[in-house]
């Protein structure tokens, strides 16, 4: 159940992020798709946190892995569900953009969230200005994930940090990349974009990764127990 879990999930967090950045984004702006993204993970993580962990970000499994939280073997399954539910999400996200009357295509309006470096970043910066970004930005959700989910910490309320950095997070990346922080946010628009969109996503799978890397590395020695 817990690699259903992280596909729904992914699902609800790709569909409910990217489905108010390209169908209302115009009227909410960057803060309003900010809040949805960290409004749906925070709500996800009391919803779905008991089942599975609630990561549905592969950046974030990597970063519980690598602080030996779980095994390799269940870091893959939690990849392909989150990956799939991802996918799954745009592609509603398109479906219904297609019914826009005398509007774009679904995947002319979802290439308008999709992530990139150089002259496809809303600011174009350069593509490592955009690596550092996604990757720093992304280390300090992993990390407030596994702060929040210490066993130190207080028990249920792990989800309302987890939400509000995601909202800072994403709000601080729009300008700079339209904002991954989540290679399956990043796989789900690019795989139906294409073009220079799937050319580009191994920069918001890699760097986010590394980010996730950063924050096990920095947890586990700044959150060591001592005697």
């Amino acid at each position: 159940m817990k690699y259903a879990a992280e596909l729904f999930g992914t699902f609800v967090l790709v569909f409910a992020g990217l489905s108010t950045a390209v169908l209302a984004g115009s009227q909410v702006g960057n803060v309003g798709v900010a809040l949805a993204f960290g409004l749906t993970l925070m709500a996800m993580a009391f919803a779905l946190g008991p089942i599975s962990g609630c990561h549905i970000n592969p950046a974030v499994t990597f970063g519980v892995l690598l602080s030996r939280r779980m095994t390799a073997g269940e870091a893959v399954g939690y990849w392909v569900a989150q990956f799939i539910g991802g996918i799954l999400g745009s592609a509603v996200v398109i479906t219904i953009a297609n019914g826009a009357n005398g509007g774009a295509s679904g995947v002319a309006a979802l290439a308008g969230a999709a992530t990139g470096y150089g002259a496809h970043s809303p600011g174009h910066y350069t593509m490592m200005a955009c690596f550092i970004a996604e990757a720093l930005l992304t280390m300090l959700l992993v990390i407030t994930v596994l702060g929040a989910t210490d066993k130190r910490a207080p028990a249920g309320f792990a989800g309302i940090p987890i939400g509000l950095i995601l909202t800072v997070t994403i709000l601080a990346s729009i300008p700079i990349t339209n904002a991954a922080i989540n290679p399956a946010r990043a796989l789900a628009s690019a795989v139906w974009v294409g073009g220079w969109a799937l050319e580009q996503v191994w920069l918001f799978i890699v760097a986010p990764l590394v980010g996730g890397a950063l924050a096990a590395g920095i947890y586990m020695i700044i959150g060591k127990e001592t005697k």
